[in-house]
């Protein structure tokens, strides 16, 4: 497996009691910072190139810094951020640091609302000025606005036009930069409504000021900045005045769940996050809706809006095979229900000769789909077992049963994950030799030349290590047969809501379907589906086709997935190789709740998602036959 790196992972609390509570109860006023921390950490999996935090303070006076930020690049970043943060504390006597008073007067990120991320980039821009939390600042505290979020808007290009049409000036063409710009914008508005609205009242000075952040209302912002937003995001924003929102997308793309009691309000990427870091069941843990926001104003009042009205919901069913935690309970009932369902091609693949098959995965997130898949051998082998029993006839004696309740599915840790691939090691033949070496094996776990081996993976986009790795290492052990099998189905298309994948040329699915055209004498496909994409290049985004489907059409799954093996096969292997996949149907099956599969189908769930792969389909064509 080569790993995919997820766009992010967000985390936010607002506490709802003074810090003196907290510092009475639990010993320490720094809670919510401590919480924000463990949810982060329980997140790292969603983001290692970056991290950033951000907290407001309520009751900051006039001339006071009331906002805070800290962000680091790298794997080390959580650990270099709250580092920073606590920097700030050391050197104060016990007592001192203990008096939740002074600490809410004094002392920097001793707030009540506070927000997380951690970051995979998916545009390629790197660097600490893209890392979130991103920050616009005004000297009206109700405009200072702070934002994360997990996502990717395939329409970039849009916003930043509407919002350069009206005048603004965006820095940097990036999509958060854009982002916050935007929704800055819109808060700006409602604030300066709220004002006039105050004006007309006859309020003055202080009063308008606290009227303005008693009465502001987020849901306005979000609906006037969201509506041409066109990709999957959840969105999290803190202003200087203590408000705080989260919204998703409404076609339910990321996840986002959510908490509250009478102490604490939490939203974080993932639900088991906060089932653990808050101790709490799964039934209290709320999933937020597509479309839907999360809203807590100053006096921490929470109420759910409707932002978007929900469209064709598809959440992301990667989040459910790979990204997400295997902790959460539904998604690991759902991880075994991948590998359950492969039971019958894996016995064609080793014509039902079980007793010389060996079962195995590679590590790690391969492994709950491996489980499921043993649990499926295990009721076929206990439905053989039964055959045989009632074959035997009614007496049969101790020496046969035996034999039969004996047998037992082979299953060992045959791969094992060794070194990781240094990023400095950049020459090409020192690097195909030690990715050779990425994994290894365990000798003597199978009969040479007599046994099957069977390993799970959890996907296969690239094929790039299976062909520089694993097929050469695993055939080290003289099996007579080698089935990789994928728990997800053939990986197709790019993701453009949130999944760092491969351009078109690197999709191993996307070659093999494109050799087979060219083995066959059918270069013509390749042709005419380039010729229609070009030809709605113009054309509005809603009314884009997905073309790149005809060039997988004329071919079945098993015959792509036959030519994968030709391909990814390393020269002088000995063994057989199959590659076995998850259908789309056996997918959906297993994950019901989470129907979104563009990169296996092509279906798209926003317009956006079409143009994009039509832009890279035409990228592609034009650079490897010079149309």
């Amino acid at each position: 497996m080569e790993p995919l790196k997820h766009e992010c992972g967000v985390a936010m609390i607002r506490l709802l009691k003074p810090l003196e509570y907290y510092q009475q109860k639990y010993g320490t006023w720094m809670y919510g910072l401590n919480k924000l921390y463990l949810l982060m950490e329980k997140q790292h999996n969603r983001g290692q190139e970056g991290a950033g935090l951000a907290c407001v303070k309520l009751e900051a006076e006039p001339g006071e810094e009331y906002m805070f930020r800290e962000r680091a690049l790298g794997a080390g970043a959580i650990t270099e951020i709250f580092n920073t943060v606590m920097e700030g504390f050391r050197g104060l006597a016990p007592g001192v640091l203990a008096d939740a008073a002074y600490a809410r007067r004094c002392l920097p990120f001793a707030g009540e609302v506070y927000m997380g991320h951690l970051r995979y980039s998916t545009t390629g821009k790197s660097g600490l000025s893209y890392v979130h939390p991103f920050l616009r600042r005004n000297n009206w505290r109700a405009k200072n606005l702070a934002i994360c979020g997990n996502f990717n808007l395939t329409n970039v290009d849009e916003v930043f036009g509407e919002i350069t049409a009206i005048g603004q000036h965006p820095r940097k063409y990036a999509d958060t930069y854009i982002m916050l710009e935007q929704l800055g914008h819109s808060l700006d508005r409602e604030v300066e409504r709220l004002y006039r609205k105050c004006k007309d009242e006859g309020l003055e000075g202080m009063d308008i000021t606290q009227a303005i952040e008693k009465h502001i209302d987020l849901a306005n912002v979000l609906k006037r900045s969201s509506q041409i937003w066109d990709g999957g995001y959840v969105i999290c924003g803190l202003t200087g005045s203590g408000e705080a929102f989260a919204v998703r997308d409404p076609w339910g793309i990321r996840p986002a769940f959510w908490y509250k009691d009478d102490e604490i309000i939490v939203l974080a990427s993932e639900r088991p996050v906060i089932q653990t870091v808050l101790n709490v069941p799964m039934e209290a843990v709320n999933e937020l809706q597509p479309g839907q926001s999360l809203l807590v104003n100053k006096e921490g009042k929470m109420r759910l809006a409707q932002i978007n009205k929900p469209k064709s919901v598809k959440p992301c069913s990667f989040e459910r095979i790979y990204f997400s935690r295997g902790s959460d309970a539904s998604i690991y009932r759902e991880r075994k229900q991948l590998g359950k369902q492969l039971v019958g091609s894996i016995l064609k693949a080793v014509d039902y000769d079980v007793k010389h098959t060996v079962f195995s995965f590679i590590p790690n997130t391969a492994e709950t789909a491996f489980y499921g898949m043993l649990e499926g051998f295990d009721n076929y082998l206990n439905e053989l077992k039964v055959k045989e029993i009632e074959a035997l006839g009614h007496n049969p004696g101790h020496d046969e049963l035996e034999r039969i309740l004996s047998w037992r599915i082979r299953s060992e840790k045959v791969a094992v994950k060794d070194i990781k691939l240094r990023t400095f090691i950049a020459e090409g033949n020192s690097r195909n030799d030690l990715a050779a070496h990425v994994y290894d094996i365990t000798y003597g776990s199978l009969t040479p030349g007599e046994d099957n081996l069977v390993i799970i993976d959890d996907s296969i986009v690239r094929g790039t290590t299976l062909k520089q790795s694993i097929i050469g290492i695993l055939d080290r052990l003289h099996p007579k047969k080698i089935v990789i099998v994928s728990s997800s189905p053939q990986v197709r298309y790019p993701d453009y809501y949130g999944i760092d994948m491969a351009k078109m040329s690197e999709f191993i699915a996307f070659r093999a379907a494109v050799e087979l055209l060219k083995e066959r004498d059918m270069k013509d496909i390749i042709a005419a589906a380039y010729r229609k994409s070009k030809a709605q290049e113009n054309l509005p985004k809603e009314q884009m086709v997905n073309y790149v489907k005809d060039i997988y059409a004329p071919f079945t799954a098993e015959e792509i997935s036959a030519k994968m093996v030709e391909m990814l096969t390393p020269a002088g292997t000995n063994a057989e190789v199959q590659i076995v996949f998850q259908t789309l149907e056996g997918l959906h099956a297993a994950c019901p709740g989470h129907p979104g599969d563009w990169y296996f189908s092509g279906d798209y769930p926003t317009p956006g998602g079409v143009r994009q792969l039509n832009r890279a389909f035409i990228d592609y064509v034009e650079q490897m036959y010079q149309f």
